[in-house]
């Protein structure tokens, strides 16, 4: 676990499905992203209950979910939909896996909290509010 990620022993259960998985384990293998920048996505994923994606809760964020959350540092609520980088077009309510919030959220489930570290050395408590969209409860497991 790297100095920069959340502490295993506060950081509520992850589950993944087993496609999200070995698709951000290929992204992350990439010269682009092998620094330390993403060492907390890394152990995020290392730490998570794997699954297939027909197995996976409904109530689970996983890649191309779109989820409500909540800053509760702050009070702000926010909807977004979980993308991979080439998605991340700068669209109202797409984040990159690769964004800290991104990388938080991924494997929470509704009303779960994280805390999070964020650029600029601050961190965040996040919470799942609701998932309005999963594409394995959708019935979409390739996504």
């Amino acid at each position: 676990m790297s100095a920069n990620s959340p502490s295993r022993s506060d950081s509520p259960p992850l589950v993944l499905s087993r496609l999200d998985c070995d698709r951000l384990e290929a992204l992350l293998e990439r010269p682009a992203h092998a620094g330390p920048a993403f060492d907390a996505l890394r152990d995020e994923i290392a730490r998570a209950e794997v699954r297939e994606p027909q197995d996976m809760p409904g109530d689970a964020i996983t890649m191309n979910s779109t989820a409500r959350f909540r800053d509760e540092n702050s009070g702000q609520e926010r909807e977004m939909t979980l993308v991979y980088p080439h998605e991340a077009d700068g669209g109202p309510g797409k984040v990159s896996i690769l964004a800290p919030v991104g990388s938080a959220l991924l494997g929470l489930r509704t009303g779960q909290a994280i805390d999070w570290p964020m650029p600029g050395g601050n961190s965040t408590r996040l919470r799942v509010l609701e998932i309005s969209y999963q594409p394995a409860a959708a019935g979409k497991q390739d996504r």
